[in-house]
């Protein structure tokens, strides 16, 4: 279990770096072509949406092809939300891994991301929760949820922030 953790962190960490270098390419393989993304608004102070298709999200893509159209618009300079892009670093902490039924594992993560724009330093934070498919010697997303705790936000919040 140990060394299999500690792939999942390394991949994690990885995931992170290619977000933070703008490795759009690599950080889009990471994603299964059927991986969903989301993240979910806040419903009241402590219970937050859990069914994209009926309740409101602060970003929600079915499948990694909304990856892939923000990365597009990115590269081309269509996103005014992007130009510029933010400098960010993010932070993972607290991996917790527990495999599944099917094979898949099922991962929750803490993370903070730092970010610089427009002369301001600013951070989003939250969690994770991942399902992750062992591939080769590394891993394919299956879907990530991110919970981001300090959601009464001043600046825009994109796929890159968590």
């Amino acid at each position: 279990m140990s060394n299999v953790l500690q792939s999942i962190e390394q991949f994690l960490y990885r995931k992170s770096e290619y977000c933070d270098r703008q490795q759009w390419d690599e950080y889009l393989a990471l994603f299964d072509e059927n991986a969903e993304f989301h993240i979910p608004q806040w419903d009241s102070e402590h219970v937050y949406t859990t069914n994209p298709k009926r309740e409101m999200s602060l970003i929600y893509y079915p499948s990694r092809a909304g990856l892939e159209d923000r990365v597009f618009r990115i590269r081309t300079g269509k996103s005014a939300a992007c130009t510029p892009m933010p400098r960010t670093m993010h932070l993972v902490d607290n991996v917790q891994a527990q495999q599944q039924e099917d094979g898949s594992w099922l991962v929750k993560a803490n993370w903070a991301t730092h970010f610089f724009r427009f002369g301001e330093a600013e951070c989003f934070f939250g969690w994770s929760e991942y399902r992750l498919r062992a591939e080769g010697e590394s891993w394919k997303i299956q879907s990530k949820r991110s919970i981001v705790l300090n959601d009464k936000i001043r600046h825009v919040l994109d796929f890159y922030h968590v």
